[in-house]
C-alpha cells in the first residue's frame, strides 16, 4: 500500500476513484523502476550509490507479480469500503492484469537430497533433522519451526503437524496451521526418528550450555542455541547456505516440498497416498504435481517416439 498505491492513487477520493484511474496505475506502475521510486539507491551512502541516484537507472521495474500484489491489495481495501458502505462498488475487481508467469520449478533429485543430507551429517548440523523433515515429509518451514517435542511419539513412529511459527510483525507467533487438513499424524520413517533423536540429544546440550540464559518456548523441536523461536527468514537462509556448501544449485526452501512430491511420483506413489502425506485439501493440488513429467521422462518418451519413426523409414 505505501509502496506502490499510496504515491500514485494516495490523493484520490474513495467515491471518485474510477475504473480507468486503476487501470492507468497499473499501467503506469509497470514502466516505473522502484528503485528510482523508492529512492532505493539514494539512501545509500554517497560512495556507495551505483545506479539510478548515480545517473545510471537500473530499470528495476516491478514484475508481473507485484503488479498483481498492488492490484489484489487495493482491492481488498475498496472490498472493505464496501462492506462499510462507503462506496458503490469496488472498481478495482473490474480491472484485469496478465497473470503471473507460473515459474517452473525444478525440484532436487534424490541423489541431490540424498548428498544435501549427507553433507549435514558429516557437519554435525543442529538442523539436520529440519532438512530430513522437509525433504522426507514435506513439511512447510512455518510447519518445522514450531513442532514441539510433544508432536512426537517416539514410541508410536508419529508425528503429529498442527501448529507453526510464523512473523507477524516483530512478533514471531506459535499459532494453529492454516486449515484442519494441514493437521495430521504422520508415520515417521527410521530417517526422521533417528534424526530427531539426535537433536534432542543436541538441544540438551544447548541447554546445559546456555544455563540461566535458556527460553523454554513452547517446548519446540528447533530453537536457537538459547531456546527462542527461530526467525522463519533466518530458515530460509540457512537451507540456502548449506545447500551452496555442499556444491548443490540452490533452490528456494519452500521447493523442498516439491522435491518431495516429486519423488513420490518417481516412486509410483498412488496420489491418494501422496495427499496424505502431503497434507494437501484437495486430490487436484496432488494430480497438478503428479500430471508434471519430469526431464528424464521427456527425454525417454522422445527417444521412443523417435525410434518408433526410424524403425517406420
Amino acid at each position: 500500500m505505501r509502496l506502490y498505491i499510496a504515491p500514485h492513487l494516495g490523493p484520490k477520493r474513495l467515491d471518485k476513484l474510477t475504473v480507468r484511474d486503476v487501470r492507468e496505475w497499473l499501467t503506469k506502475l509497470s514502466g516505473i523502476c522502484q528503485c528510482c521510486a523508492q529512492e532505493k539507491d539514494a539512501k545509500r551512502a554517497p560512495g556507495s550509490r551505483r545506479c539510478c541516484a548515480a545517473g545510471e537507472c537500473c530499470e528495476a521495474y516491478p514484475s508481473r507479480r507485484v503488479v498483481q500484489a498492488a492490484r489484489d491489495a487495493l482491492r481488498a481495501a475498496l472490498t472493505h469500503a464496501v462492506a462499510e458502505e462507503e462506496i458503490g462498488k469496488n472498481v478495482a475487481a473490474l480491472v484485469k492484469v496478465p497473470k503471473p508467469r507460473r515459474r517452473r520449478i525444478k525440484p532436487w533429485s534424490a541423489a541431490e537430497a540424498s548428498r544435501f543430507l549427507a553433507d549435514a551429517v558429516a557437519r554435525e548440523d543442529p538442523l539436520f533433522a529440519a532438512w530430513v523433515l522437509v525433504l522426507c515429509l514435506g513439511l512447510r518451514r512455518g510447519e518445522v519451526l514450531g513442532l514441539t517435542w510433544k508432536s512426537v511419539d517416539f514410541e508410536a513412529g508419529e508425528l503429529y503437524v498442527d501448529h507453526q511459527i510464523q512473523r507477524a510483525g516483530r512478533q514471531i507467533l506459535h499459532r494453529e496451521t492454516k486449515t484442519e487438513e494441514s493437521d495430521d499424524f504422520l508415520p515417521l520413517p527410521a530417517l526422521c526418528l533417528k534424526a530427531l533423536r539426535v537433536r534432542r540429544a543436541q538441544q540438551t546440550g544447548d541447554r546445559k550450555a546456555a544455563g540461566d540464559l535458556w527460553q523454554d518456548s513452547h517446548d519446540l523441536i528447533f530453537t536457537t542455541k538459547y531456546g527462542t523461536p527461530i526467525e522463519p527468514g533466518n530458515l530460509t537462509r540457512m537451507f540456502a547456505l548449506r545447500a551452496r556448501r555442499a556444491g548443490l544449485r540452490v533452490i528456494p526452501l519452500r521447493n523442498t516440498r516439491h522435491t518431495c512430491a516429486a519423488l513420490l511420483v518417481l516412486l509410483k506413489v498412488h496420489p491418494r497416498v501422496a495427499q496424505r502425506i502431503l497434507r494437501h485439501s484437495q486430490i487436484a493440488m496432488t494430480m497438478e504435481v503428479y500430471a508434471e513429467a519430469d526431464d528424464a521422462a521427456v527425454r525417454e518418451a522422445l527417444a521412443m517416439l523417435s525410434g518408433a519413426m526410424g524403425s517406420a523409414g
